[in-house]
């Protein structure tokens, strides 16, 4: 029976007004009760793994992908009763988060996260002058893989730790043990197209839709409206709506990390070019390239991809492809067309008004995009009077995982 929280869930409009303070009042508990269990099992793993697990939880992260969860309880009619329940849910995603950065910044080789030293970086540094210098960057990395293993533990046992009924317990499981393998699978999608130089537009999206969009926007719109009990109808609409928003949210992070932008981690742009990670974004400049024969950008993609000593001066050539080649446009547009097929699907049901416009607002700021109202409080469509084809995000076949999405390179018109 877990301990009670400390929070009141029958004042919805509280909970309403500031869903991530709630997550982190509630995480701040279960974590302390954490991190004392370690305590009282060992001290040095405690101190050096347990706290690192808990202070990286609790200090960063908008909270996005529990408010996904809140938001879609809300709007599909979720109440006081489930209020809780929801909470914890949302509060075990972001333990999730916390593994899979930490494994993130290890496999990339990340010095830093948010500003500051990554985990292992961090243990790595306090272990100088105790561990030989040969082997403290292996031993940092060996701790950080144990402290992500843990979070991961964490998030687990708090799911497992939460009272739902019988069928709600069944759904909830199914979709929270298909969310860790389908986030693996991105991640391990994401290695393997750096390790094999992978420049397939068609691998870079099914990568997103695996790391991103089923994991950060999809699964948990899912979760919460299963804790609601919503029918299928609204169920199916909100996993659509996720599924586009979640790949426009991926190709904004693209964006983002080349040319900067509006979500900063703490770590300087150019690592997806310096690491080779096999991004929409260089895909779709490699094939506009490669139609028009442009040799000067397909020499300067095939000389900084990948490269991790690439100059300051190299990643502003490689910029410069990037905008030449018209693929930031290409992906700019995608973007917005995405985040409109998303308002499509959502439009297509009734959802409560509790929490349907805080979700077009959520899905509007993931994915980067301005949210222009329209009279009856949905959303504009994109800014620049793009066609919004409706195949581009097929939805998938009942009880099936993700398809392959039918998203082009942006070939030159």
């Amino acid at each position: 029976m877990p301990a009670p929280i400390p929070l009141d869930v029958s004042d919805l409009s509280a909970l309403d007004d500031d869903v991530p303070g709630a997550v982190q009042r509630l995480l701040d508990h279960l974590l302390a009760q954490r991190a004392q269990d370690a305590a009282a099992l060992d001290p040095v793993f405690a101190r050096d793994l347990a706290e690192r697990v808990r202070h990286f939880t609790l200090d960063g992260g908008k909270r996005t992908r529990p408010r996904f969860v809140w938001w879609a309880l809300r709007a599909c009619g979720g109440g006081p009763g489930v209020a809780e329940t929801a909470l914890r849910v949302g509060a075990a995603l972001e333990l999730i988060q916390t593994c899979a950065l930490v494994h993130d910044d290890v496999m990339d080789g990340s010095a830093l996260r948010r500003g500051r030293p990554a985990l292992h970086t961090d243990v790595t540094a306090q272990y100088a002058g105790t561990v030989p210098s040969a082997h403290g960057p292996r031993f940092g990395e060996a701790a950080a893989i144990l402290a992500g293993d843990l979070a991961l533990a964490w998030a687990d046992d708090i799911v497992a730790a939460t009272e739902m009924s019988p069928a709600t317990a069944r759904a909830v499981r199914g979709l929270w043990s298909a969310m860790r393998t389908e986030m693996v699978a991105g991640q391990y999608l994401d290695v393997h197209g750096q390790a094999t130089s992978s420049r397939s537009p068609a691998h870079a999206v099914r990568a997103a839709c695996l790391k991103s969009a089923l994991y950060s926007v999809e699964r948990p719109l899912a979760l919460g409206a299963a804790l609601a009990g919503a029918d299928a109808a609204r169920t199916e609409a909100l996993c659509s709506a996720g599924r586009c928003v979640g790949i426009a949210f991926q190709l904004r992070d693209d964006l983002v990390d080349v040319f900067g932008g509006h979500r900063p981690t703490g770590k300087p742009t150019g690592g997806d070019i310096r690491t080779g990670r096999p991004t929409y974004l260089a895909a779709v400049a490699r094939a506009r390239a490669e139609a028009t024969g442009d040799r000067r950008a397909l020499t300067v993609l095939r000389r900084s991809l990948g490269r991790a000593d690439l100059s300051d001066s190299g990643l502003a050539e490689v910029r410069d492809v990037l905008v030449t080649t018209g693929a930031r446009a290409v992906v700019e547009a995608k973007i917005e067309r995405l985040v409109a097929q998303g308002m499509r699907h959502l439009d297509s049901v009734v959802l409560d008004t509790a929490g349907r416009l805080p979700l077009v607002r959520l899905f509007h700021a993931t994915a980067g995009v301005a949210w222009e109202p329209d009279a009856t409080g949905g959303a504009a469509g994109p800014r620049d009077g793009l066609p919004a084809p409706a195949s581009e995000v097929p939805p998938p076949p009942d009880g099936a995982g993700p398809v392959p999405l039918l998203l082009t390179e942006g070939a030159p018109r």
